[in-house]
This record gives structure tokens, C-alpha cells and sequence, in this order.
């Protein structure tokens, strides 16, 4: 796999989040109110992201039917391996060559429990971020400065079926992973 460091991101709070990146304005993150800021009503989108049960699933994004795909279960630093389309999530390992072996062999396992997570409709290219972040701060960044980690997520536009793991390779690895493939049909 060709990973980076520059790749990873972090997790501040709450789970990670891939937004297309035409749909990054409309993603509010979290909101003092906790509330979706243009009507009032519903929780906002850190709210919404944190709701997602299991280890992955979709939300809605603004009111154009745009999908935001959560990285579920537990926070974890996580890079998106764009020739595997996997994202990786480091739940424990002694180093970076460590978890990238434990997550090639759950990738080549065949016996690999894989669950379901349902299907993601994308208009292309994402981006990896944190669920508590705003679209709109990737590019402005923070109000009192720095900006907010971010991978992108370089996917065309289709349908995903969207499946996930979490695995111990071997007593030191445990390896979290979200694959994106392409939805039959």
C-alpha cells in the first residue's frame, strides 16, 4: 500500500466523516446550538454523524441529496488508500508498516467477516475530515487560526456498496477498514 503520513487524519472528537467535495459548503459540523442553523430544527451534522451505528454508514448533506459517508464505531486516525479504495483505520499497531501489514492480510483473507453498510452515491471526488469541522473551514480554516485536518478522497462519481471490518491480524495489529466498491447494476 502507499501511504503517507500527510494522509492520515486524526480524529478532534466524534467520528470521521467523507464529504464530496461539491458538497463541503453545505456540511455545518458541529453548531454551538446543536441544532441545524437554517430552520431551527433536527440536530446538526456532528449530531447526525455521531448517530450512525455500526462501523460505517451514510447521512444526507444540505437539502440537494447530497451523502456524506461516517466512519462509525470508534474515533481512529484513518487514511483512504485510494488504490485498494479502503479507507484505513489505525486501531492498534506498534508502527505504520504494522498496520498496513495486519490490513493487507485482512484485505487478502477471504474468510474476512466483512458487514454490509449500505450504498453511497458520490459526485466525485471527497474529502476526509473530522465530523465536528465545517466545510466551509477546510479552506478558510479555524477562526483563531489553523486549519482542520483533511485527506482527499480521489473516487469518480457512482454508486458504492460500502462494507467494513474491524480485525486483529496477528496480538499486536488491530486494523479497522472501510471499503468503497462499485454497487452491482
Amino acid at each position: 500500500m502507499n501511504i503517507s503520513a500527510t494522509d492520515w487524519v486524526e480524529p478532534m472528537r466524534g467520528p470521521l466523516v467523507v464529504v464530496p467535495v461539491s458538497a463541503l459548503d453545505a456540511w455545518r459540523g458541529w453548531t454551538d446550538d446543536r441544532v441545524v442553523r437554517e430552520d431551527g430544527a433536527g440536530p446538526d451534522d456532528y449530531d447526525r454523524a455521531c448517530g450512525v451505528k455500526g462501523l460505517a454508514g451514510v447521512i444526507g448533506v444540505g437539502g440537494d441529496g447530497a451523502q456524506a459517508l461516517v466512519l462509525g464505531d470508534e474515533p481512529a486516525a484513518s487514511c483512504f488508500v485510494a488504490e485498494r479504495r479502503v479507507f484505513l483505520r489505525w486501531l492498534a499497531a506498534d508502527s505504520e508498516a504494522g498496520l498496513i501489514a495486519a490490513a493487507e492480510a485482512v484485505l487478502t483473507d477471504p474468510g474476512t467477516p466483512w458487514e454490509e453498510c449500505g450504498t453511497w452515491v458520490t459526485e466525485g471526488p471527497a474529502v476526509l475530515m473530522n465530523s465536528a469541522d465545517t466545510g466551509v473551514e477546510l479552506s478558510r480554516g479555524y477562526p483563531g487560526g489553523g486549519r482542520p485536518e483533511q485527506a482527499p478522497v480521489p473516487l469518480p462519481a457512482g454508486v458504492w456498496r460500502i462494507r467494513a471490518v474491524h480485525a486483529r491480524a496477528d496480538e499486536r495489529s488491530w486494523v479497522g477498514l472501510v471499503q468503497v466498491l462499485p454497487a452491482a447494476g
